[in-house]
């Protein structure tokens, strides 16, 4: 006899089988998404990479500059006038009287002759005074003479008259008047004496003022031939003429620059060093002029105290011998060597990062096949070097380009 049998609960294991699947399908999306991306691909030759090493380490800094004389000669207009003739062109070698330029100003001839006839003048006057005094001190010499004279001939009348009056020959009142005429006369005779000499002494002080005057005159005379002799202007010094702007027919102003010659010397650069780099330079430190023809080796010679532009003005004396085609403004670049540190670890200087700061770069392993990005904390900077004070060992490679492309990553891989 058949037994009826109830149809199986198919829809429990369905139920169960798409749940499972479920949760497969949620697990795999979850763990997907956990998965990191993947490392990306760098080109080993768009990259800069150098090998961390121990040792010496130059603390340089760098700034562009030029060479110029260390004696310049600038030749200043004296006076005013309009350029004539123009007798040399820069660039070429004029001794101390080689004649540059030749000028005119009429105002100053005026000048010239007005202050010539006024010590014309003045000399006359020099000359009729010295008469007129030589004449008052003849008369006065003329006039002691005669006084002279009388005092003595009243001395001998009041001996007589004494003489006679002892006798009783005459009275005693024309003695006495014989011996007040006496008195009278040695005193107009001494008045006359001390008159020649106040004469004497006041002509010595008139001709004395009258010389000054004819001297000043004398010197402004010699002052206005020199403005004129001034139009012709001079080298003044042998030389290289290196500017000469004024043309024919222009006007320069008193005090204007005419000429400037470069006198025969040594040469030095004058480095354009940045504000933030010059607080490490002092005299004396060792610098190296690149000329691009050679190295030029010199000492810091001179720091200017101010800032212009946000660089600092520096001076470095050279040596006697420089590279073929140096000569002045000629543009060159400067190093100079502020400190050597000894047996310190360095690499070469990243593309960012600053001294004492702390940086991410990517250092090589895996045979240099991949990239990993550590922290790196830096000390001083040099031009093309920087300290490594942590982070990466002697030996050790990193790559020093710019890599700020893959900041979003810690990997790379370089191929």
């Amino acid at each position: 006899m058949d037994i009826p049998r109830e149809p199986a609960k198919r829809g429990r294991k369905r139920l169960m089988y798409g749940g499972l699947g479920l949760l497969a399908v949620v697990g795999a999306t979850v763990g997907l998404r956990d998965l990191k991306p993947a490392a990306p691909k760098v080109d080993r030759a768009a990259v800069w990479v150098d090998s961390v090493v121990r040792g010496p380490l130059l603390i340089e800094v760098r700034g562009p500059g030029t060479l110029v004389p260390e004696r310049i000669r600038y030749i200043s207009a004296i006076t005013a006038g309009r350029v004539e003739q123009r007798l040399a062109q820069p660039g070429e070698e004029v001794k101390a009287e080689t004649v540059l330029l030749e000028m005119s100003n009429p105002d100053v001839q005026l000048q010239a002759l007005e202050s010539e006839r006024q010590l014309t003048v003045a000399q006359a006057d020099q000359v009729n005074l010295r008469a007129n005094l030589a004449t008052q001190r003849l008369n006065q010499e003329a006039a002691v003479a005669a006084a002279r004279s009388a005092f003595l001939d009243a001395k001998r009348t009041a001996d007589a008259s004494d003489s006679l009056a002892a006798k009783e020959l005459i009275s005693t009142s024309e003695a006495s008047r014989a011996r007040d005429r006496l008195e009278e006369m040695g005193t107009r005779f001494k008045v006359e004496q001390e008159r020649l000499q106040v004469m004497t002494q006041a002509a010595d002080s008139q001709l004395a003022l009258q010389q000054a005057q004819v001297n000043r005159l004398r010197d402004v005379t010699e002052f206005q031939r020199g403005r004129i002799r001034s139009m012709v202007v001079k080298a003044g010094a042998n030389g290289t003429l290196q500017e000469l702007s004024l043309e024919v027919g222009q006007w320069a102003q008193s005090g204007a620059t005419l000429a400037r010659i470069v006198e025969p010397g040594r040469l030095k650069a004058v480095l354009r060093i940045p504000e933030t780099q010059a607080k490490d330079v002092a005299l004396g430190q060792p610098a190296a002029i690149d000329t691009r023809n050679g190295i030029a080796r010199g000492k810091v010679s001179r720091i200017d105290p101010a800032v212009q532009n946000g660089t600092v003005t520096v001076d470095v004396s050279l040596g006697d011998e420089l590279p073929r085609g140096a000569r002045p403004d000629l543009s060159v670049d400067g190093t100079i060597q502020v400190e050597r540190l000894d047996n310190v670890l360095h690499v070469g200087r990243p593309a960012y990062g600053q001294a004492g700061s702390t940086v991410g770069l990517f250092k090589l392993v895996e045979d240099g096949k991949v990239a990993l990005r550590v922290n790196v904390r830096l000390g001083r900077t040099s031009v093309n070097t920087v300290e490594v004070l942590g982070g990466l060992q002697p030996g050790e490679k990193v790559i020093i380009s710019d890599m700020s492309r893959w900041d979003g990553f810690d990997r790379v891989r370089v191929e």
